[in-house]
């Protein structure tokens, strides 16, 4: 009985909130999203048949500066070969986006969210989130936070997802 109550407890808390009652989880269909972005808007649908590598971040955010070199890096590496990165910023002011991409670089794509609803579809619970989509449009992982520690694994799921051997 108390499960039941829970349950019901942490979807009104979600109802109320406006957020999604689960994540996206592997194999959904990712969200669409039509963003204003450094270079106009930027749509998911844009990149349908590509592998994306979103990834929703803020300007306070510690570990999102880490990213940042770490998603260049891939950009660079794997974007010949079917890799499109998408950087979702949701600060409230793109002042503070700004700011931080003058100081860290991103030669890929950024969009900014100021009202939170593409996170909120996302059910994005922390900075920095990142959701791997393969080239259907389908979610084929989600990955909260950025540590050192990560990166080999994040790279062998960008590899997988592109169908690229390890050399």
């Amino acid at each position: 009985m108390k499960t039941i109550y829970s349950q019901t407890a942490t979807l009104l808390i979600s109802m109320l909130m406006g957020l999604p009652a689960v994540a996206v989880e592997n194999g959904q269909s990712a969200p669409e999203f039509d963003l204003a972005g450094r270079m106009g808007n930027v749509k998911l649908s844009d990149y349908k048949g590509k592998t994306v590598y979103l990834d929703f971040w803020a300007s306070w955010c510690g570990p999102c500066k880490q990213s940042f070199p770490w998603m260049n890096e891939m950009h660079a590496r794997y974007g010949g070969k079917g890799l499109r990165i998408v950087a979702v910023n949701v600060d409230q002011k793109t002042d503070e986006a700004k700011a931080f991409l003058r100081d860290n670089a991103a030669a890929f794509d950024v969009a900014f969210d100021q009202s939170g609803k593409t996170p909120r579809s996302y059910a994005v619970k922390g900075m920095p989130t990142s959701i791997l989509i393969g080239p259907d449009g389908k979610v084929l992982s989600v990955h909260s936070g950025f540590r050192d520690e990560n990166r080999g694994e994040l790279e062998r799921q960008i590899k997988l997802a592109l169908n690229l051997k390890d050399h």
